[in-house]
């Protein structure tokens, strides 16, 4: 049974890379374990550069921790801020054993003002939105989407089509990447 290793202890990520896994490759079946490791980006990454960087880097120290694995999976959310407003998102790396690289995003929303500005000030998003919220470590549940649509989205969702963007290079093997 092929070997997933997600760059996180995160249980939203973890069960997003199984469930994109599962629906990309039907009848499989695949066993998922979390390593915690650094990004090598701030906690809070702040531009798409930092978070593509820091899921990259997730990905790498992922196989580095985990090398008997077949799949290392880094996931970083991260945030834009520009004169219209702040987004949210984040960016996807998967590595696999034989050396395919893939790479996805989850959609682009924007946050509201209040969540916006706490962000500026200098706290990570999910404290953010716990304390616009009021809500207690979101982060590690439906996250900002969820909370921003009654989690129609929740943030496993949101995940799950992004590290099925980065399969796209597994699932289509004979074409060049």
């Amino acid at each position: 049974m092929p070997k997933i290793t997600v760059a996180s202890q995160n249980p939203v990520k973890l069960k997003a890379a199984l469930a994109a896994f599962q629906q990309m490759f039907p009848g499989r079946g695949f066993h998922v374990q979390g390593a915690s490791v650094p990004s090598g980006v701030p906690d809070q990454p702040m531009n798409v550069i930092q978070t593509q960087t820091g899921s990259r880097n997730r990905a790498e120290n992922a196989r580095a921790a985990a090398p008997e694995a077949d799949y290392w999976v880094g996931i970083e959310g991260g945030i834009e801020d520009s004169p219209l407003g702040m987004t949210c998102f984040a960016r996807v790396h998967v590595l696999g054993r034989d050396g395919i690289t893939g790479l996805g995003q989850t959609a682009v929303f924007y946050l509201p003002r209040e969540v916006a500005e706490l962000v500026r000030g200098g706290l990570e998003l999910g404290h953010a939105d716990d304390i616009v919220f009021g809500s207690d470590n979101s982060k590690q549940a439906n996250g900002a989407i969820g909370l921003l649509t009654d989690d129609l989205v929740d943030r496993e969702a949101y995940y799950t089509h992004a590290v099925i963007m980065a399969l796209v290079p597994f699932k289509n093997r004979a074409l060049s990447w």
